[in-house]
């Protein structure tokens, strides 16, 4: 058989468009196995130019929606099981100086994992992964890329099947919930 693919637009920051999207998959396909919970935006707010409106975005997208996702999911899966895979980032775990509200949202993401893995277990498993740098910032400087990569352990920038990967290998690990696998070259045991 073939496979059957569907694009469903929503603005997530919406609180409504989540738990819409969830609803729509489950009487489309009859079920849901698995969320993958990725969109997220990262904008550079160095401390003392951060706006509420900045602060709010991020948190909306980033951590909000993918909390509600989860929720909604996990009434769906109840019955036959499923996985959720959550994607935080390396800023969880590392100062950013110019991504202090970024990388609360992905600290939030990382918890967020390990809080749901517990409340959802055993009928639905929750992980994440933290990418490192798979894609460099708009405006990087080749000079910027030669240091990340001279910088990272294994040598190279990451891409956006290394992610992948480690998201397949989360979604068949069947006894693997809670967890948070960082993808990235080695630079979080740089120091």
């Amino acid at each position: 058989g073939g496979t059957d693919a569907r694009t469903l637009p929503g603005d997530l920051t919406d609180p409504a468009t989540g738990p819409r999207l969830i609803e729509h998959t489950h009487k489309v396909f009859g079920s849901l196995d698995v969320l993958v919970n990725s969109a997220a935006v990262m904008l550079r707010t160095p401390v003392g130019e951060v706006l509420v409106e900045d602060w709010d975005a991020m948190f909306a997208l980033n951590l909000r929606a993918p909390f509600f996702l989860c929720q909604a999911a996990a009434r769906v899966m109840e019955k036959n099981g499923g996985a959720i895979v959550n994607i935080a980032d390396l800023a969880a775990f590392e100062t950013w100086r110019n991504y202090v509200p970024h990388s609360i949202t992905k600290a939030g993401i990382v918890q967020m994992t390990r809080g749901l893995a517990h409340a959802l277990a055993p009928r639905v498993r929750v992980n994440a992964i933290a990418p490192g740098a798979v894609l460099l910032p708009d405006g990087w400087t080749e000079a910027q890329r030669d240091k990340l990569v001279a910088t990272t352990p294994l040598g190279r920038i990451g891409s956006p099947e290394d992610v992948a990967q480690a998201v397949l290998y989360l979604l068949s690990a069947d006894y693997v919930t809670g967890e948070t696998i960082i993808v990235d070259g080695g630079r979080h045991i740089r120091n």
